[in-house]
């Protein structure tokens, strides 16, 4: 993916400091304060080296800890006489970092071949030791040479599987003679693999396939290939082994690829290979899903490089699969027994093209002919509207006459359209009652998580379903059965069958803080979790003009008032000052009219109040179709209104832990804090609480599978409270479809009146951080949600490139050192406690404790990165996040930055319970995820998406003046924007 030319403005930019090596071995023990549980660490006790069981309170180090030597210079505040002075208890003016010197030293890098990722700088020693079970199996390196060929087959095949089967024939036909009886490795597409070289340099070979899909009984056609195998190149395994040992930073992608391919080719032959997963309905008893669809179970499988070396990655998974059905009889399932006698809706014909394209069928109207076809969409009209040209005279015949004539088929269901199948150019018409799956089809937009994997285990035990999936993980390699693979033999690899155990360590649960009037000031939480009893919020917003919709048929008003009343006792007994009554009654009206009735009740409480409405409480139908996404839409792009919509089932069965909840979001969506850590506020964060600290998340969330136009969206949050370190303003912005660099991080422009313009979303959070907090941001600490490792490299060039020049855009010299964290929740590793039924190493659910981190053994050879589990575990395995540090000139410490990323997970405002990403990065995703409801509803038509009905957002964009061809979203309202709108 290119990196985007940004026009460069006026200003200088600066250029990057190197990072400061910190040695692998150097371990880095920072001082801990003894606690003994009952209370939360006060500021003035002195730091000693107790050591701390998980369970108790631990104080974070001495807030100078970590800091850089010999970095005295000007005050901070001298680099900005404009700036407000500022009575901050955290502010280290007689330590200032020396911005002058920040980025001076060694130019940023431009491309990846002079970048390198930070090194781990020592292993994390804080919390108490424990042992995990990884789903790492062990495979030893081979010590055989890799050789690398290239394969053309003429003429060209676009399936892997044919060109699997061509490949298969060639060794099968030539393996003792030409091949000089090696069994090579296929990737399906260009390359070959051996171990040691072929007899030959280049060579061509002939083979002729049989097509067995050409009919039943009878005969069937031969195909002839042309297959030339040429040497490329041979793998570097020396290279491979000092990368292993921690003694080169850069990654022998090509033998790695390799080894992966070897390992893949046996269950690409036994499986069905989907992505980098294979499934099958023999490794369990598929599961009824309904609408046609089955669940098969599976597994995910990856050679991955770690600090033991190399190691095999084996997940469970579990996909969606159509079932071997007429399509006919698929349709009627998918839509309901009623779509035979009635006319399809445009969201019907929507939902049966999405499900069929792609899908492969045969005919069952020609005998003993069954031809195959694969789906490539769906007419537009019904069958019997349809006409075709018969002959060059352009004489025209209808599908129905058609049928009848040559096959002696009459078609009952006309009224249904077409499949269109083969080239879209020269679409083939046929109906659904001639065609049936031929096979079982992945249905690609339901892809089953290990989540679902596990729900389809038969009723039992949480502890004996996690058990179960330690067992099936097991079993899975043992019945791979690696030893006796044939190409695993072949190139000499040997895989272990025994889980990789693993040091891990239980991080301490953070103290949080609370308002003084509550009964209890501050919280210590337990096992993940606590809640609001006794408590009150640290800082409760003031709520006195409300108004209340119900747009739900079922609710009347009497029970929608009794709700409200609730709701605003809650908040009250939670620390706000929530007013009793609304501004205007309760409203009442269709979901159709939501534009017309949100206009109604804003302009109706400006005359009742004469002021603006502060908050819109909005009772919604459970099942509400497009009305959530179009009612946010209006709110916060058109009337500036902060709303909080609540489901009829919560509504009629009131549960108190669901008002606490709702509380917790409506104060911080009107710009309060629900908690703060205690340690913000005492000025004891490392690297947070020195000097004036923002932190970021940045996620791009894109269309779901086959929807081909819809723009990516991009949001940023940044914090804007400091020390606190809790509150967060979002931006969102649209942009080309599927890219994942966020193109508006900064950006320039020219005005004809003041030239050249900066903007982006980081240059508007940093001047909204200053406006906040009186303080200009002197560290940068950046959390990317979203990212693939193979693209860890363009991510951090554009990414960070843009970050260094929002900055020097506000003020010359201003360069705040950055720490790039790449936050990775979509991995394959898993952890397992070493025994599910000891309740002292585990949650209820029998997962490993919240706060367990792992950043050996299974962890980069030489990079920064670590495992982190905040959350405790509700319904199957725990999935832990993985951080990568790419970048940290901050020179975190292993254990500043993992103890820092656990502590925020405990400040998520919209529940008392820890959570699994760090806020930041989650506050992102809700925001991209929010900003897709935003997009015109023009746009709506011209996309292949499921329409307003799916709860999916309404297609559009956003760039300034139209950049890249993407239509800009509409602006939020300034007031939505300085809160946490998306909670």
């Amino acid at each position: 993916m290119p990196i985007r030319q940004m026009k460069e403005s006026s200003e200088q930019h600066l250029v990057i400091k190197s990072h400061l090596q910190n040695t692998m071995n150097t371990v880095q023990r920072p001082p801990k304060t003894a606690q003994n549980g009952k209370g939360p660490p006060q500021a003035h006790e002195p730091h000693n080296n107790t050591k701390q069981p998980h369970n108790q309170a631990t104080s974070p180090p001495s807030k100078n800890r970590g800091r850089r030597r010999g970095r005295g210079g000007k005050k901070s505040d001298q680099l900005d006489v404009c700036m407000r002075p500022s009575s901050r208890p955290c502010t280290v003016a007689h330590k200032p970092v020396n911005q002058a010197s920040c980025g001076m030293e060694m130019g940023f890098p431009t491309s990846s071949k002079s970048l390198n990722f930070s090194p781990r700088p020592g292993y994390g020693q804080v919390g108490t030791k424990c042992i995990v079970k990884a789903n790492h199996f062990f495979a030893q390196l081979p010590d055989k040479d890799l050789n690398q060929y290239d394969v053309t087959i003429t003429p060209e095949v676009a399936s892997r599987t044919v060109n699997r089967a061509i490949i298969a024939e060639l060794v099968r036909l030539y393996k003792e003679s030409d091949l000089g009886t090696r069994l090579p490795a296929y990737d399906g597409r260009k390359s070959l693999y051996t171990a040691g070289e072929l007899p030959f340099a280049w060579k061509e070979f002939v083979v002729k396939l049989v097509d067995e899909e050409d009919g039943i009984n009878g005969p069937k056609r031969e195909r002839e290939y042309k297959v030339v195998i040429k040497f490329v190149a041979r793998a570097n395994m020396h290279h491979l082994g000092q990368f292993l040992a921690g003694k080169r930073a850069d990654a022998p992608q090509e033998a790695l690829q390799i080894l992966d391919i070897v390992l893949r080719e046996l269950s690409s032959k036994r499986y069905c290979p989907i992505g980098r997963s294979f499934f099958s309905p023999d490794i369990r008893a598929p599961q009824r899903l309904g609408d046609g669809l089955e669940s098969w179970c599976g597994f995910y499988q990856s050679i991955r490089p770690t600090q033991m070396g190399l190691s095999l990655n084996i997940d469970m998974a579990s996909a969606a699969f159509i079932e071997p059905l007429p399509v006919i009889e698929f349709v009627a399932q998918l839509l309901g027994k009623d779509v035979l006698s009635r006319p399809l809706s445009d969201s019907d014909r929507v939902k049966i093209k999405k499900a069929l394209r792609g899908v492969k069928v045969e005919v069952t109207h020609r005998g003993n002919v069954r031809r195959k076809y694969r789906v490539s969409g769906l007419t537009s009209q019904p069958t019997r509207e349809l006409v075709f040209p018969v002959d060059d005279n352009s004489t025209m015949k209808s599908v129905v006459e058609y049928f009848q004539e040559m096959y002696s088929f009459t078609i009952q269901h006309t009224h249904l359209p077409c499949l269109q199948v083969g080239n879209q150019k020269k679409a083939n018409y046929l109906p659904m009652e001639v065609r049936r799956y031929h096979q079982k089809f992945y249905y690609k937009y339901i892809l089953y998580s290990n989540l679902v994997c596990m729900s389809t285990i038969p009723d039992l035990h949480l502890l004996d379903k996690l058990s179960l999936l330690h067992i099936e993980h097991k079993q899975t390699v043992q019945h791979n059965a690696y030893d006796q693979d044939p190409y695993a033999k072949e190139f000499g690899i040997k895989i272990s069958e025994k889980f990789a155990s693993v040091e891990a360590r239980i991080l301490p649960a953070p103290w949080l803080k609370y308002h003084e009037t509550g009964k209890e000031k501050d919280c210590l939480p337990q096992v993940g979790q606590w809640n609001m009893m006794n408590k009150k919020m640290i800082n409760g917003m003031t709520v006195s003009r409300w108004a209340c919709i119900n747009f739900s048929r079922s609710v009347q008003e009497s029970v929608a008032r009794g709700f409200c009343n609730e709701l605003a006792q809650m908040c009250q007994v939670s620390g706000m000052e929530f007013h009793p009554e609304p501004v205007i009654p309760i409203y009442s009206a269709r979901p159709e009219q939501v534009e017309k009735a949100l206009k109604h009740v804003y302009h109706a409480s400006m005359k009742t109040k004469g002021k603006e409405l502060e908050l819109l409480l909005a009772i919604l139908p459970d099942n509400n179709g497009s009305l959530y996404g179009d009612l946010k839409r209006i709110c916060e792009t058109d009337l500036g209104l902060i709303s909080q919509c609540c489901l009829t089932k919560h509504v009629f069965k009131i549960s108190k832990q669901y008002l606490a909840n709702v509380a917790l979001k409506i104060n911080v969506k009107m710009g309060g804090r629900n908690t703060v850590l205690l340690d913000a506020i005492s000025c004891r964060i490392p690297l947070v609480s020195d000097i004036p600290t923002i932190i970021f998340g940045a996620d791009v969330t894109h269309p779901e599978n086959g929807e081909d136009s819809s723009p990516s969206i991009a949001a940023v949050v940044a914090s804007q409270d400091w020390p606190e370190v809790t509150k967060y303003a979002g931006l969102v912005c649209a942009q080309a479809h599927r890219q994942e660099l966020i193109q508006d991080l900064y950006k320039t422009w020219h005005d004809p009146i003041r030239g050249t313009v900066s903007g982006g979303m980081i240059r508007d959070l940093l001047i909204s951080f200053r406006k906040a907090t009186g303080q200009k941001p002197l560290r940068i600490i950046f959390y990317r949600d979203g990212v693939s490792e193979g693209q860890f490299y363009q991510v951090l060039l554009y990414e960070l490139d843009a970050i260094r020049k929002a900055c020097a855009s506000l003020e010359p010299n201003y360069q705040p050192l950055v720490t790039f964290i790449v936050v990775q929740k979509r991995h394959h590793t898993r952890l397992f406690a070493n025994n599910h039924r000891d309740r002292s190493s585990t949650d209820k659910s029998g997962n490993i404790l919240p706060g367990t981190v792992v950043d050996s053994k299974i962890c980069h050879p030489s990079e920064f990165d670590f495992y982190l589990c905040s959350h405790a575990g509700i319904q199957g395995t725990s999935r832990p996040a993985h951080y990568h540090v790419l970048w940290d000139e901050n020179n975190f410490t292993a254990d500043g930055i993992q103890s820092l990323t656990n502590n925020l997970c405990y400040t998520y405002a919209r529940c008392t319970r820890s959570v699994s990403v760090v806020p930041p990065a989650y506050y992102a995703h809700l925001a991209a995820f929010r900003a897709r409801f935003y997009l015109e509803p023009e746009m709506q038509d011209n996309n292949s998406s499921t329409g307003a009905g799916s709860g999916q957002a309404k297609g559009g964009g956003t760039k300034a003046a139209g950049e890249s061809g993407v239509r800009p979203l509409p602006a939020l309202k300034e007031n939505v924007k300085r809160v946490m709108f998306y909670c």
